[in-house]
């Protein structure tokens, strides 16, 4: 698998751009949560976000944080990751499908772009009497600067 640097531009017209390809209707409040989230290098959980935008003096709400998280993870404009215990984290990914590489210890994530599953998951959903229609794959790991501080 290759691992790749996201291309997801953060430009507020790109930004309102992506919503409108996915959807969603560009409110300022969307806007305001959408480019925080593109100013994160790795995820950030709702209470992440809202922390931040309250340091920036928005009035966003915990509550429309939330609400717009689960409205742009729904349209697939964001990815939900879980491994920060029992709250979800959120990342602005490339449209491309990928998976995730996690680190367990710095929460660092890593998007991989390349993926030879297609044929096994047909096969397993198949031999379960599914039909796949998609997939998702978080590795859960350490780090190369996490596993050298150990």
């Amino acid at each position: 698998m290759t691992a790749r640097v996201r291309a997801v531009s953060s430009a507020p017209q790109d930004l309102v751009e992506l919503l409108e390809r996915k959807g969603v209707r560009a409110t300022p409040r969307r806007l305001e949560v959408l480019e925080e989230l593109a100013r994160e290098r790795d995820d950030a959980t709702a209470q992440q976000l809202w922390a931040r935008l309250r340091e920036r003096d928005s009035g966003a709400g915990l509550a429309t944080v939330y609400r717009t998280l689960a409205l742009l993870s729904e349209r697939g404009v964001v990815d939900v990751l879980s491994h920060h215990g029992t709250e979800q984290c959120y990342r602005l990914c490339t449209d491309a499908h990928h998976h995730h590489l996690l680190c367990t210890s710095c929460h660092r994530v890593v998007e991989v772009g390349e993926c030879d599953l297609g044929d096994w998951v047909e096969r397993v959903a198949g031999r379960h009497g599914f039909v796949a229609a998609e997939h998702r794959i978080e590795i859960a790991g350490l780090c190369p600067e996490c596993r050298t501080s150990r």
